[in-house]
C-alpha cells in the first residue's frame, strides 16, 4: 500500500471517542425498548435520543476510514490487511449471531435472513426482515465488510490526489452524503411506515442510512480527512470548537425531514471531531478521553455494540415486555442492562476478539530449515605430542605435523584435567655398540 506522508502516532482520544460513540447507539436503543410510566416524558425522551444511532453509527463509518488510512504501512498487502479486519469483526459476530438465534428461538421468533446476516451481506437487502436479522445491529458490519474489501484499491488511489486539492475533494464527498436524502426522497415514496421514522418510508432509511455503498462515502470522508492531516493540511479547528458544532447539528436534525436528519446535519461536526481529536493526539494534548479507562472502555466498545441491543431488546422480551416496574424500576433495569452489557462486551473482547487477533490476524512465521549434517573435522588428542617429540624411555612417537611454532624442547599440549603430570623428558640415550663375540 502507498506511504503516508510522515510517521503515525496512536490515536488515544479516537480509541475513547469509540465507546462514546457505542454509548449513543445504546442509550437510543433505551430509550426504545424500555417503558415510562409518564407517556408524555416517555415521548419527549424519544424524540430528544431519536437520531442518536444515526449520529453514533456515522462517527463509527469516518472514524473507520480515518484510523485504517492512519495506520497504513508500506510493506502490508491487501491479502494481509483482509485477514486482520476478517479476524477482527468476524469472530464476534459469530458469536453474537448464534447467542441471537438461540434467544430467537426461546422465545418462539421467526427465524429470518439467518444466511445473509451470517455472510455479512444482509445490508444489501432492502427488507427489514433481512437487514434486520438475527443479531439486528450486525447489519454496520456489512457496510464495513464492504469498505474492507475496497480499502486497498479507495487507499491507492486516494494517495494520487494533491495535497493542495484533498480538501476540494473531502467537500465534493460531503455534497455527495446531502444529496442521497434527496435522491432517496425524490426516488422513493414515503409511507407512515414506523411511527419511530414519521414521514418516510423503511426503503428510504435503508438507501439513506443502511445501504452499503451510501456508506461507503462516509468511509471515503474519513480517509481524505486522515490524508489531509498527514499531509500537515489541516485548517486548525480546535477540538472543543469542534465538538460544539456538534449541538447545533444534532438540534437541526430532529426538526428537518427524517431522512435528512439521518447524517447529513451532522457529517461536517463528525469529519471535524475526528481530524481535530487526531491532531490533539499527535501533538500531546491532554484530553479526557486520553485516560487509561477511556481508552479501555473504547477497546471493548466494537463488543459492546454487538451485545448491548441482545441485553436491551431480548432481555425485555424475557421478563416481559408489558411489565410495568415503575420510573425507578424502569431506571434501575436500565442501569442492570448498562453494567451487564459492559460486563459481556468485556468477556467477549478478552475471551474472543482478543486471542482471535492475536492467534489468527497475521500468518506464522516460516521456521528456519534444519542446518545440514556433516561430519565434523576430527580434533587432535590434547595429550598427542607432535613428531620429534620423545617422552619416557625414549623412542620417537606421534603421527601429527610439526607446526611452525614447534620447539622440541617443550611439550605444546599441557595433561588433560585429572591426569597425572607427565613424566620428565630424558635425553636420549646413544646406542652402545655390541661387543663382538671372541672367537675361539
Amino acid at each position: 500500500m502507498p506511504a503516508t506522508t510522515r510517521p503515525q502516532s496512536r490515536l488515544p482520544t479516537l480509541t475513547g471517542m469509540r465507546f462514546l460513540a457505542a454509548l449513543l447507539v445504546f442509550v437510543y436503543h433505551a430509550a426504545t425498548v424500555f417503558v415510562f410510566p409518564d407517556r408524555d416524558a416517555a415521548a419527549d425522551v424519544q424524540f430528544v435520543t431519536g437520531k442518536l444511532a444515526f449520529l453514533g453509527v456515522s462517527f463509527f463509518f469516518v472514524l473507520s476510514g480515518f484510523v485504517l488510512t492512519w495506520s497504513s504501512r508500506d510493506d502490508d498487502t491487501p491479502a494481509r490487511f483482509w485477514r486482520r479486519r476478517l479476524c477482527k469483526i468476524y469472530p464476534n459476530h459469530l458469536v453474537t449471531f448464534l447467542v441471537a438465534v438461540v434467544l430467537l428461538v426461546v422465545l418462539a421468533k421467526p427465524l429470518t435472513g439467518l444466511v445473509p446476516n451470517l455472510l455479512l451481506v444482509h445490508a444489501w437487502w432492502p427488507d427489514p426482515a433481512v437487514f434486520n436479522s438475527a443479531n439486528v445491529v450486525s447489519w454496520s458490519l456489512s457496510c464495513e465488510l464492504l469498505f474492507y474489501v475496497l480499502f486497498p484499491v479507495l487507499h491507492r488511489g486516494l494517495a494520487r490526489i494533491r495535497a493542495a486539492r484533498l480538501w476540494w475533494w473531502t467537500v465534493g464527498v460531503v455534497l455527495a452524503v446531502l444529496c442521497v436524502p434527496v435522491v432517496a426522497t425524490a426516488a422513493i415514496p414515503a409511507t407512515t411506515g414506523d411511527p419511530m421514522q414519521a414521514g418516510a418510508s423503511p426503503e428510504q432509511v435503508w438507501l439513506v442510512y443502511i445501504f452499503p455503498p451510501v456508506c461507503l462515502l462516509q468511509f471515503v470522508l474519513g480517509m481524505l480527512l486522515a490524508r489531509i492531516v498527514l499531509a500537515g493540511r489541516w485548517i486548525g479547528v480546535p477540538l472543543p470548537v469542534a465538538a460544539l458544532l456538534l449541538v447545533p447539528g444534532y438540534a437541526l436534525g430532529l426538526v428537518v425531514p427524517y431522512t435528512f436528519g439521518v447524517n447529513a446535519t451532522t457529517i461536517v461536526p463528525v469529519a471535524l471531531i475526528i481530524a481535530a481529536a487526531a491532531v490533539a493526539d499527535e501533538r500531546g494534548t491532554p484530553t479526557l478521553l486520553r485516560s487509561r479507562t477511556a481508552v479501555w472502555l473504547g477497546e471493548v466498545s466494537f463488543a459492546f455494540y454487538l451485545v448491548h441491543y441482545l441485553v436491551l431488546l431480548r432481555g425485555r422480551e424475557l421478563i416481559g415486555v408489558d411489565q410495568q416496574w415503575g420510573t425507578a424500576g424502569e431506571v434501575a433495569l436500565l442501569a442492570v442492562a448498562f453494567t451487564l452489557s459492559l460486563l459481556l462486551a468485556w468477556a467477549l473482547y478478552a475471551g474472543i476478539e482478543r486471542p482471535a487477533m492475536r492467534r489468527w490476524s497475521r500468518p506464522r512465521p516460516a521456521e528456519p530449515p534444519d542446518p545440514p549434517t556433516q561430519p565434523l573435522p576430527r580434533q587432535p588428542s590434547p595429550l598427542r605430542p607432535s613428531v620429534g617429540h620423545t617422552y619416557g624411555y625414549g623412542g620417537s612417537v606421534g603421527v601429527q605435523p610439526a607446526r611452525p611454532d614447534h620447539r622440541p624442547d617443550r611439550f605444546p599440549h599441557p595433561p588433560g584435567p585429572g591426569l597425572p603430570p607427565l613424566p620428565p623428558r630424558r635425553e636420549p640415550v646413544a646406542e652402545q655398540p655390541r661387543p663382538q663375540k671372541r672367537r675361539w
